[in-house]
């Protein structure tokens, strides 16, 4: 293990309780690539990890998450598996089949030209591998030997699907850009689109590539490259490698037609045509076998970082034995290639003309002039200024909310970031404030739809969790009668029924009426329990004396003293008339009867005096002499009752 492994913090990290970081074994400018132990199924995977700039940045892990899923529907054996695609905290990464071996780009620099047969071999693995992208509508965008694996048991695989699709140029080193624009179709140099036929283009440049050993455009700097890419024909490899046949030599011109429209469609196109010619060579892909030579493979960025367990050695076979050509072919041939050279000084003459004028205008006032906006989203004001200025911008500060993004930090550059400017033009940098602040007006009265609407029109996140309840101030069902609101950066709620002050992307929760509790008040039980389970509230019952209210009916309901609002599934205590109380009748006996009646009336009860069958006359002198006897009845009854008074017999 190298030094740089051991000071690379993911050595030895458990990923999402997964993955066990054993060793890194790539580097490049939008990914640390490590061999890793799937703890769950035991298993060597290879984990790609996005750099931390890159995984800050939530429109790239949004591409990146639609690439990984694209590049894992393609089940194909020539496409790298992605088994899984995850984020553990800040970590975005990608799972992916571990493939020992090399790349394609190391072969070519250890033998530097490739044979024909091992050409054919790789050309036909890489060509089905794309065939079945290009079917499924996903376009690389980044062919070239890297992404190439040549593994230890044979197979050729292409990998990296969507990387470049999910990244700006922005993101890459000078050196890797060089590496890109290497294979770089002129409609992107020239329009910035790319399709399937883009695709082509990049094989066609690594088609030329193995036959003759180098690259068909050299130049110190990313931009003379590009341009020759747009200008310039790719050249036959026979010229430098005359070995090459005359049909991969067709291969080659036809997949790198400056027009899109001139080139194969798609790989499936371009397959079928290798195919015919791997016929007509009388040479078919071959097997290919490991060698125990160990090869060291270097990062984009040149830190020694693996030490490849073998080298691929793709099997050689005879080539065909050359057929005789007859004297008519040799004829045409000659006068073909005649009129080729004189077609050829012609045209080389108008190109000059025409690259000197454009080279003049790309970089006086083309876009050879234009510099790019710069990313610097996530970055504080100080950190953005920086890096606009060092590009030959102006920056301005400007501020903007956001619910998103932490206050300090940069949001966007109006421009926006790949903006082509002239040097020295204004950038604004907008740094967020934070979630804006929301005045919300009374929402008691107002429909829970209103509500809901007006809420969610000031930037809020309406809970879909209403609290209903049955309103005691008399609210109609469906209107709100309270509501509160969770502030996103935690703490308590606030109370916002009647109004308050709260931010953008806070959660309101809407109290909600049922409408109004049925009056039971005056109800027998029976009447009362059965209006009160209709609206889903249960019923318990307790007694009281009344003097007012009929025994058996409903005197008053309780438990909610605090005077709050009852919800379905509450329980309402029913007090219950026991009709009036009963009064204790007072112990006359041995009174007079006028004092008895007069006690006993007070008391609220009704006297009958009388001796057997006749009674004494009322408020008589009899009343004054005659006394209580007996009384019934005795002990307590209620008022009202008529108290029967017998007197003695005798004064």
């Amino acid at each position: 293990m190298t030094t740089n492994q051991q000071a690379d913090p993911l050595i030895g990290r458990l990923v999402d309780g997964r993955y066990r970081v054993r060793a890194r074994i790539a580097r490049g400018g939008m990914a640390t690539v490590y061999v890793a132990t799937d703890l769950r199924l035991e298993r060597r995977i290879a984990l790609k990890v996005m750099h931390g700039h890159l995984s800050d940045d939530s429109v790239f892990q949004s591409r990146f998450i639609q690439e990984a899923r694209a590049a894992a529907r393609l089940a194909d054996p020539h496409v790298v598996n992605v088994f899984d695609q995850g984020q553990d905290g800040e970590l975005a990464y990608l799972v992916m089949e571990y493939l020992p071996g090399i790349t394609l780009r190391e072969l070519m620099r250890e033998q530097r030209r490739l044979t024909i047969p091992q050409t054919i071999t790789i050309m036909d693995a890489i060509l089905a591998g794309l065939a079945a992208a290009h079917k499924a509508g996903i376009v690389h965008r980044d062919v070239k030997p890297e992404n190439v694996l040549l593994a230890e048991d044979g197979r050729i695989k292409i990998g990296d699907f969507g990387l470049a699709r999910a990244t700006t140029a922005n993101t890459a080193t000078g050196q890797q850009l060089l590496g890109t624009i290497a294979y770089l179709a002129p409609e992107l140099v020239t329009r910035g689109t790319a399709d399937a036929r883009s695709d082509i283009y990049a094989l066609g440049i690594m088609l030329y590539e193995m036959l003759v050993g180098e690259q068909p455009y050299k130049g110190e700097q990313p931009m003379q490259i590009a341009f020759q890419h747009a200008t310039e024909s790719v050249p036959r490899p026979s010229v430098r490698n005359p070995g090459v046949p005359e049909q991969l030599d067709e291969l080659v011109l036809w997949s790198t037609e400056k027009s899109p429209d001139e080139r194969p469609n798609n790989a499936q196109e371009m397959l079928d045509r290798l195919r015919e010619i791997e016929r007509s060579l009388g040479v078919a892909p071959t097997a290919v076998a490991a060698t125990t030579t160990p090869i060291r493979s270097q990062s984009d960025s040149g830190d020694l970082t693996k030490v490849m367990p073998s080298t691929m050695v793709i099997e050689d076979v005879a080539a065909p034995a050359a057929q005789p050509v007859d004297n008519a072919t040799l004829l045409r041939r000659r006068t073909s290639k005649r009129r080729a050279r004189g077609a050829f000084l012609l045209s080389l003459v108008l190109l000059l003309a025409v690259v000197a004028g454009g080279v003049g205008w790309w970089f006086g006032s083309g876009p050879g002039s234009l510099v790019a906006v710069p990313a610097v989203a996530g970055q504080s004001y100080d950190e953005a200024a920086a890096i606009l200025a060092e590009e030959g911008f102006v920056p301005v500060a400007a501020e903007e909310s956001s619910v998103d993004i932490e206050p300090g930090l940069a949001i966007r550059t109006d421009p926006a970031e790949g903006e082509r400017l002239d040097g020295g033009a204004e950038v604004s940098v907008f740094i967020s404030t934070g979630p804006a602040p929301r005045t919300i007006e009374t929402l008691n009265g107002k429909t829970a739809d209103e509500a809901r609407a007006y809420l969610k029109d000031l930037g809020l996140t309406v809970s879909d969790d209403d609290l209903l309840l049955y309103s005691n101030g008399g609210a109609p069902e469906g209107v709100v009668i309270n509501a509160s609101v969770t502030p996103r950066s935690g703490g308590d709620d606030v109370a916002c029924g009647e109004g308050c002050q709260v931010f953008e992307a806070d959660t309101a929760n809407l109290v909600v009426s049922l409408g109004s509790v049925p009056d039971v008040v005056g109800m027998t039980v029976s009447e009362a329990t059965s209006a009160l389970s209709d609206k889903d509230i249960g019923t318990t019952t307790t007694e009281e004396f009344s003097d007012d209210v009929e025994e058996g009916r409903v005197i008053r309901v309780s438990g909610r003293d605090d005077g709050s609002n009852w919800r379905p599934g509450d329980t309402m205590t029913l007090v219950v008339s026991k009709g009036p109380q009963p009064i204790e009748i007072t112990d006359v006996n041995g009174w007079t009867i006028r004092d008895a009646v007069t006690e006993l009336e007070a008391l609220g009860f009704k006297v009958n005096a009388g001796i057997e069958d006749r009674e004494l006359p009322l408020g008589g002198k009899y009343w004054d002499i005659y006394k209580v006897a007996s009384y019934d009845p005795t002990g307590s009854a209620r008022r009202g009752t008529t108290v029967t008074l017998t007197p003695t017999l005798f004064p």
